[in-house]
């Protein structure tokens, strides 16, 4: 099973940790023996993803929105970015240089498409920028890939 993720970053400890738990709940439905996680790796759901399917032994393949994608992350995530990508058994890059909102649209198309279901940790509200969690969302849902949204109840970000 392949399973990508998609999530809003910047969450508050709180949801960190209810999320954590509800990405700990999907794996407990999975056979880990053929789980493939897909993520951009970024900090947030889409790393602790990553690491959790790492930690059940399950493989991960990366996908890299840009060049500079790394660089555009905050520095303390940096390292663990680099441990992850460094574990990864395959990297998919859309060939962009600038991590913009339209590398990060490219970059979930290409998880999108290389993914059976995708993990939504979203709020349910509209994107705040092209390319976040919702056009991520809506994009898998047009071009058929079932998602399956995450998102602690009463929370808000």
């Amino acid at each position: 099973m392949r399973v990508g993720i998609t999530g809003h970053r910047g969450l508050s400890k709180e949801i960190e940790q209810q999320v954590r738990a509800m990405l700990a709940e999907q794996i407990a439905t999975l056979d880990t023996r053929d789980l493939v996680g897909i993520s951009c790796i970024a900090d947030g759901p889409d790393a602790w993803w990553a690491q959790a399917v790492l930690d059940a032994d399950g493989r991960i393949e990366v996908v890299v929105p840009a060049a500079q994608y790394r660089q555009d992350l905050p520095d303390w995530h940096h390292a663990e970015y680099d441990a992850l990508l460094s574990s990864a058994s395959d990297a998919h890059h859309t060939g962009m240089t600038e991590s913009t909102s339209e590398a990060h649209q490219a970059g979930s198309e290409i998880l999108v498409g290389l993914s059976d279901v995708v993990l939504a940790v979203w709020d349910g509200l509209p994107a705040r920028a092209y390319g976040g969690t919702a056009d991520v969302v809506a994009y898998a849902e047009r071009v058929g890939v079932p998602v399956t949204v995450l998102w602690p109840d009463g929370a808000t970000r």
